[in-house]
Protein backbone atom coordinates (compact mmCIF):
# COMPACT_ATOMS: atom_id res chain seq x y z
CA UNK A 1 0.00 0.00 0.00
CA UNK A 2 0.88 3.06 -1.09
CA UNK A 3 1.39 6.32 0.83
CA UNK A 4 -0.59 9.27 -0.47
CA UNK A 5 2.47 11.93 -0.73
CA UNK A 6 4.53 9.44 -2.55
CA UNK A 7 5.02 9.97 -6.14
CA UNK A 8 4.08 6.87 -8.12
CA UNK A 9 7.14 5.54 -10.11
CA UNK A 10 8.20 6.27 -13.51
CA UNK A 11 11.25 6.08 -15.56
CA UNK A 12 11.67 9.80 -15.90
CA UNK A 13 14.60 10.93 -14.05
CA UNK A 14 14.54 12.96 -10.87
CA UNK A 15 14.58 16.83 -11.80
CA UNK A 16 17.09 17.64 -8.79
CA UNK A 17 20.14 15.27 -10.02
CA UNK A 18 21.16 15.99 -13.82
CA UNK A 19 21.53 12.44 -15.83
CA UNK A 20 25.26 12.06 -16.73
CA UNK A 21 24.36 12.77 -21.04
CA UNK A 22 22.76 16.00 -19.24
CA UNK A 23 26.26 16.94 -17.22
CA UNK A 24 28.24 16.02 -20.34
CA UNK A 25 26.02 18.33 -22.28
CA UNK A 26 26.37 21.47 -19.88
CA UNK A 27 28.62 24.21 -20.99
CA UNK A 28 31.94 24.40 -19.01
CA UNK A 29 33.47 27.04 -17.73
CA UNK A 30 35.95 29.00 -20.03
CA UNK A 31 39.36 28.63 -17.73
CA UNK A 32 39.07 24.67 -17.25
CA UNK A 33 39.85 24.44 -20.85
CA UNK A 34 42.59 27.09 -20.54
CA UNK A 35 44.14 24.69 -17.48
CA UNK A 36 44.19 21.77 -19.92
CA UNK A 37 46.12 23.56 -22.82
CA UNK A 38 48.11 24.78 -19.83
CA UNK A 39 48.75 21.41 -18.60
CA UNK A 40 49.20 20.20 -22.02
CA UNK A 41 52.06 22.45 -23.33
CA UNK A 42 53.91 21.94 -19.75
CA UNK A 43 54.12 18.30 -20.39
CA UNK A 44 55.26 18.66 -23.82
CA UNK A 45 57.83 21.30 -22.72
CA UNK A 46 59.03 18.74 -20.11
CA UNK A 47 59.28 16.32 -22.71
CA UNK A 48 61.15 18.22 -25.21
CA UNK A 49 63.79 19.65 -22.33
CA UNK A 50 64.31 15.80 -21.19
CA UNK A 51 65.36 14.88 -24.96
CA UNK A 52 67.62 17.85 -25.20
CA UNK A 53 69.11 16.92 -21.61
CA UNK A 54 69.88 13.47 -22.97
CA UNK A 55 70.68 14.54 -26.84
CA UNK A 56 73.79 17.13 -24.89
CA UNK A 57 74.91 14.27 -22.28
CA UNK A 58 75.38 11.60 -25.47
CA UNK A 59 77.02 14.56 -27.29
CA UNK A 60 79.75 15.19 -24.93
CA UNK A 61 80.11 11.50 -24.32
CA UNK A 62 81.06 11.33 -27.91
CA UNK A 63 83.10 13.89 -28.18
CA UNK A 64 85.15 13.29 -24.82
CA UNK A 65 85.59 9.36 -26.14
CA UNK A 66 86.57 11.01 -29.83
CA UNK A 67 89.38 13.01 -27.77
CA UNK A 68 90.43 10.34 -25.90
CA UNK A 69 90.98 8.01 -28.72
CA UNK A 70 92.47 10.39 -30.75
CA UNK A 71 95.25 11.49 -28.44
CA UNK A 72 95.74 7.69 -27.48
CA UNK A 73 96.36 7.46 -31.27
CA UNK A 74 97.16 10.19 -33.06
CA UNK A 75 100.26 11.39 -31.03
CA UNK A 76 103.68 11.92 -32.90
CA UNK A 77 102.09 9.48 -35.23
CA UNK A 78 104.28 8.94 -38.07
CA UNK A 79 103.07 6.48 -41.20
CA UNK A 80 105.37 3.66 -41.65
CA UNK A 81 107.60 4.07 -44.93
CA UNK A 82 107.69 1.55 -47.84
CA UNK A 83 111.49 2.11 -47.96
CA UNK A 84 114.49 3.88 -47.89
CA UNK A 85 113.33 7.84 -47.68
CA UNK A 86 114.35 11.28 -46.65
CA UNK A 87 113.20 11.91 -43.00
CA UNK A 88 111.54 15.64 -42.75
CA UNK A 89 111.54 17.82 -39.48
CA UNK A 90 109.58 20.85 -39.57
CA UNK A 91 111.00 24.27 -37.59
CA UNK A 92 108.33 26.75 -38.37
CA UNK A 93 107.24 30.08 -36.34
CA UNK A 94 109.31 31.15 -33.19
CA UNK A 95 111.16 29.18 -31.14
CA UNK A 96 109.72 28.77 -27.37
CA UNK A 97 108.45 26.49 -24.83
CA UNK A 98 104.53 26.78 -25.55
CA UNK A 99 105.53 26.91 -29.23
CA UNK A 100 104.98 24.54 -32.28
CA UNK A 101 108.91 24.57 -32.76
CA UNK A 102 109.66 24.31 -28.88
CA UNK A 103 112.36 22.03 -28.14
CA UNK A 104 110.12 19.34 -26.57
CA UNK A 105 108.15 18.55 -30.09
CA UNK A 106 111.18 19.15 -32.06
CA UNK A 107 113.45 17.04 -30.16
CA UNK A 108 110.57 14.03 -30.59
CA UNK A 109 110.38 14.39 -34.29
CA UNK A 110 114.26 14.26 -34.45
CA UNK A 111 114.60 10.66 -32.31
CA UNK A 112 111.87 8.96 -34.35
CA UNK A 113 113.62 10.23 -37.48
CA UNK A 114 116.73 9.21 -37.07
CA UNK A 115 116.22 5.97 -35.37
CA UNK A 116 114.07 4.78 -38.77
CA UNK A 117 116.51 2.49 -40.32
CA UNK A 118 114.91 3.46 -43.76
CA UNK A 119 115.80 7.40 -43.07
CA UNK A 120 118.58 7.91 -45.36
CA UNK A 121 119.19 11.43 -44.02
CA UNK A 122 117.52 13.90 -42.23
CA UNK A 123 116.39 17.53 -43.64
CA UNK A 124 115.53 20.45 -40.83
CA UNK A 125 113.04 22.84 -43.12
CA UNK A 126 113.78 25.75 -41.26
CA UNK A 127 111.36 29.08 -41.51
CA UNK A 128 111.77 31.06 -38.55
CA UNK A 129 112.92 33.89 -37.38
CA UNK A 130 114.09 32.63 -33.94
CA UNK A 131 113.43 32.72 -30.54
CA UNK A 132 114.70 31.20 -26.79
CA UNK A 133 118.50 30.41 -27.04
CA UNK A 134 117.66 27.92 -24.57
CA UNK A 135 115.42 25.92 -26.76
CA UNK A 136 117.35 26.93 -29.57
CA UNK A 137 120.38 25.37 -27.56
CA UNK A 138 118.83 22.03 -26.99
CA UNK A 139 117.67 21.37 -29.86
CA UNK A 140 121.22 21.90 -31.39
CA UNK A 141 122.73 19.65 -29.06
CA UNK A 142 120.32 16.89 -29.71
CA UNK A 143 121.27 17.13 -33.05
CA UNK A 144 124.89 16.92 -32.65
CA UNK A 145 124.05 13.73 -30.17
CA UNK A 146 121.83 11.68 -32.85
CA UNK A 147 124.28 12.51 -35.68
CA UNK A 148 127.03 10.71 -33.40
CA UNK A 149 125.07 8.18 -32.12
CA UNK A 150 123.26 6.79 -35.45
CA UNK A 151 125.94 7.90 -38.46
CA UNK A 152 123.56 9.80 -40.39
CA UNK A 153 123.30 13.01 -42.23
CA UNK A 154 121.55 16.17 -41.38
CA UNK A 155 120.84 19.20 -44.09
CA UNK A 156 118.77 22.04 -42.97
CA UNK A 157 116.81 24.05 -46.02
CA UNK A 158 115.78 27.35 -45.28
CA UNK A 159 112.57 28.95 -46.94
CA UNK A 160 111.44 32.17 -45.70
CA UNK A 161 114.13 32.78 -42.86
CA UNK A 162 116.52 31.11 -40.92
CA UNK A 163 117.78 34.23 -38.13
CA UNK A 164 118.74 33.99 -34.73
CA UNK A 165 117.90 30.77 -32.83
CA UNK A 166 116.64 29.25 -35.58
CA UNK A 167 120.31 29.36 -37.48
CA UNK A 168 121.48 28.58 -33.67
CA UNK A 169 119.97 25.30 -34.59
CA UNK A 170 120.98 25.39 -38.40
CA UNK A 171 124.47 25.19 -37.70
CA UNK A 172 124.13 21.78 -36.01
CA UNK A 173 123.66 20.44 -39.70
CA UNK A 174 126.13 19.26 -41.66
CA UNK A 175 125.01 21.48 -44.91
CA UNK A 176 122.85 24.53 -45.03
CA UNK A 177 121.04 24.79 -47.89
CA UNK A 178 118.84 28.12 -48.84
CA UNK A 179 116.79 30.18 -51.70
CA UNK A 180 118.10 32.75 -53.23
CA UNK A 181 115.76 35.24 -51.53
CA UNK A 182 116.25 33.97 -48.39
CA UNK A 183 116.78 35.99 -45.17
CA UNK A 184 119.87 34.16 -43.09
CA UNK A 185 121.65 35.51 -39.87
CA UNK A 186 120.87 37.64 -37.43
CA UNK A 187 123.60 36.34 -35.12
CA UNK A 188 122.95 38.21 -31.74
CA UNK A 189 120.97 38.48 -28.12
CA UNK A 190 118.37 41.36 -27.08
CA UNK A 191 116.53 41.68 -24.20
CA UNK A 192 114.05 44.04 -24.40
CA UNK A 193 111.80 46.20 -22.09
CA UNK A 194 110.41 49.58 -21.44
CA UNK A 195 110.73 52.49 -19.47
CA UNK A 196 108.05 54.74 -18.32
CA UNK A 197 109.52 56.67 -15.03
CA UNK A 198 109.09 59.67 -17.31
CA UNK A 199 105.20 59.14 -17.90
CA UNK A 200 104.35 58.13 -14.11
CA UNK A 201 106.26 61.49 -12.97
CA UNK A 202 104.29 63.06 -15.76
CA UNK A 203 100.58 61.89 -14.30
CA UNK A 204 101.68 62.16 -10.75
CA UNK A 205 102.04 58.42 -9.81
CA UNK A 206 104.61 57.17 -7.55
CA UNK A 207 105.59 53.91 -8.30
CA UNK A 208 106.27 51.69 -4.83
CA UNK A 209 108.55 48.64 -5.15
CA UNK A 210 109.38 47.24 -2.37
CA UNK A 211 111.75 43.81 -2.54
CA UNK A 212 114.01 41.91 -0.44
CA UNK A 213 117.99 41.83 -2.65
CA UNK A 214 119.04 45.22 -3.51
CA UNK A 215 118.95 43.37 -6.99
CA UNK A 216 115.47 41.88 -6.79
CA UNK A 217 113.77 44.66 -9.19
CA UNK A 218 116.63 44.41 -11.81
CA UNK A 219 115.04 45.45 -15.27
CA UNK A 220 111.54 47.13 -13.41
CA UNK A 221 110.36 49.31 -16.16
CA UNK A 222 108.47 51.66 -13.64
CA UNK A 223 111.63 52.17 -11.81
CA UNK A 224 115.35 53.90 -13.27
CA UNK A 225 117.68 51.38 -14.54
CA UNK A 226 120.94 52.04 -12.75
CA UNK A 227 124.47 51.66 -14.43
CA UNK A 228 125.28 48.76 -12.16
CA UNK A 229 122.34 46.95 -13.50
CA UNK A 230 122.65 47.66 -17.03
CA UNK A 231 126.14 46.77 -16.89
CA UNK A 232 125.07 43.38 -15.27
CA UNK A 233 122.47 43.08 -17.93
CA UNK A 234 125.08 43.92 -20.48
CA UNK A 235 127.64 41.14 -19.40
CA UNK A 236 124.93 38.42 -19.15
CA UNK A 237 123.70 39.13 -23.01
CA UNK A 238 127.24 39.73 -23.73
CA UNK A 239 128.21 35.82 -22.50
CA UNK A 240 125.20 34.73 -24.58
CA UNK A 241 126.36 35.87 -27.60
CA UNK A 242 129.58 34.74 -27.01
CA UNK A 243 128.17 31.25 -26.79
CA UNK A 244 126.67 31.35 -29.79
CA UNK A 245 129.44 32.72 -31.84
CA UNK A 246 131.48 29.83 -30.60
CA UNK A 247 128.80 27.53 -31.86
CA UNK A 248 128.01 28.96 -35.20
CA UNK A 249 131.94 28.23 -35.42
CA UNK A 250 132.04 25.50 -34.52
CA UNK A 251 129.24 23.76 -37.23
CA UNK A 252 130.74 26.43 -39.77
CA UNK A 253 134.30 25.74 -39.21
CA UNK A 254 136.48 26.54 -42.47
CA UNK A 255 133.13 27.42 -44.42
CA UNK A 256 132.75 30.95 -42.67
CA UNK A 257 133.56 34.07 -44.06
CA UNK A 258 134.19 36.34 -40.89
CA UNK A 259 133.80 39.72 -41.24
CA UNK A 260 132.99 42.60 -38.77
CA UNK A 261 129.52 42.14 -39.51
CA UNK A 262 128.93 38.59 -39.07
CA UNK A 263 128.32 38.12 -35.65
CA UNK A 264 126.85 41.70 -35.45
CA UNK A 265 122.95 40.77 -35.80
CA UNK A 266 123.10 41.79 -39.39
CA UNK A 267 120.97 39.20 -41.95
CA UNK A 268 121.74 38.57 -45.73
CA UNK A 269 119.96 36.99 -48.42
CA UNK A 270 120.42 33.27 -49.04
CA UNK A 271 123.10 34.61 -52.07
CA UNK A 272 125.05 36.51 -50.04
CA UNK A 273 124.88 33.88 -47.22
CA UNK A 274 126.50 31.78 -49.50
CA UNK A 275 129.16 33.83 -50.05
CA UNK A 276 130.36 34.46 -46.53
CA UNK A 277 130.09 30.78 -45.89
CA UNK A 278 126.90 30.78 -43.65
CA UNK A 279 124.86 28.86 -46.43
CA UNK A 280 126.65 25.99 -48.32
CA UNK A 281 124.43 25.76 -51.42
CA UNK A 282 121.29 27.13 -53.13
CA UNK A 283 118.41 24.15 -52.99
CA UNK A 284 115.34 23.39 -52.03
CA UNK A 285 113.82 20.04 -49.97
CA UNK A 286 113.56 18.35 -53.45
CA UNK A 287 116.76 18.72 -54.59
CA UNK A 288 118.19 18.00 -51.47
CA UNK A 289 116.24 14.63 -51.04
CA UNK A 290 116.60 14.10 -54.77
CA UNK A 291 119.92 14.74 -55.83
CA UNK A 292 122.01 15.08 -52.40
CA UNK A 293 120.32 12.09 -49.91
CA UNK A 294 119.13 10.50 -53.37
CA UNK A 295 116.24 9.17 -51.92
CA UNK A 296 113.30 11.01 -53.42
CA UNK A 297 110.48 10.05 -51.02
CA UNK A 298 109.91 12.41 -48.39
CA UNK A 299 108.18 11.61 -44.76
CA UNK A 300 107.68 14.25 -43.03
CA UNK A 301 108.58 13.34 -38.64
CA UNK A 302 107.08 16.41 -37.32
CA UNK A 303 105.23 15.86 -34.17
CA UNK A 304 101.89 17.65 -34.67
CA UNK A 305 98.97 18.69 -32.93
CA UNK A 306 96.26 16.93 -33.96
CA UNK A 307 92.15 17.66 -34.15
CA UNK A 308 91.35 15.75 -30.66
CA UNK A 309 94.52 17.76 -28.63
CA UNK A 310 92.75 21.06 -30.25
CA UNK A 311 89.22 19.96 -28.73
CA UNK A 312 90.87 18.72 -25.63
CA UNK A 313 92.50 22.16 -24.77
CA UNK A 314 89.15 23.65 -25.71
CA UNK A 315 87.20 21.56 -23.29
CA UNK A 316 89.41 22.13 -20.87
CA UNK A 317 89.16 26.02 -20.93
CA UNK A 318 85.47 25.52 -21.39
CA UNK A 319 85.71 23.54 -17.83
CA UNK A 320 88.07 25.70 -16.55
CA UNK A 321 85.87 29.05 -17.17
CA UNK A 322 82.68 27.49 -15.74
CA UNK A 323 84.39 26.54 -12.28
CA UNK A 324 85.79 30.21 -12.38
CA UNK A 325 81.94 31.32 -12.75
CA UNK A 326 80.81 28.61 -10.15
CA UNK A 327 83.23 30.42 -7.81
CA UNK A 328 82.48 33.84 -8.37
CA UNK A 329 78.98 33.13 -7.75
CA UNK A 330 79.49 31.51 -4.24
CA UNK A 331 82.37 34.34 -3.44
CA UNK A 332 82.91 37.06 -5.71
CA UNK A 333 86.93 37.23 -6.64
CA UNK A 334 88.15 40.97 -6.44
Amino acid sequence: MTRPDTPPPTDEPFLGAPSEAAAAAAPRPAWDGALEQLARDFLRERRSERRWKLFFRLAWLVAVLLIAYGLITSRNHVSTPTGPHTALIELRGEIAVDAEASAENLMAGLKNAFEDAGAQAVVLRINSPGGSPVQSGLVHDEILRLKALHRKKVYAVVEEACASGAYYIAVAADEIYADKASLVGSIGVLMDSFGATGALEKLGVERRLITAGVNKGIGDPFSPLSDPHRAYLQAMLDQIHQQFITVVKQGRGDRLKETPETFSGLFWNGEQAVTLGLVDHLGSLDYVAREVVKAEEVIDYTPKENVAERLAKRFGASIGAGAVRALRELAPIR
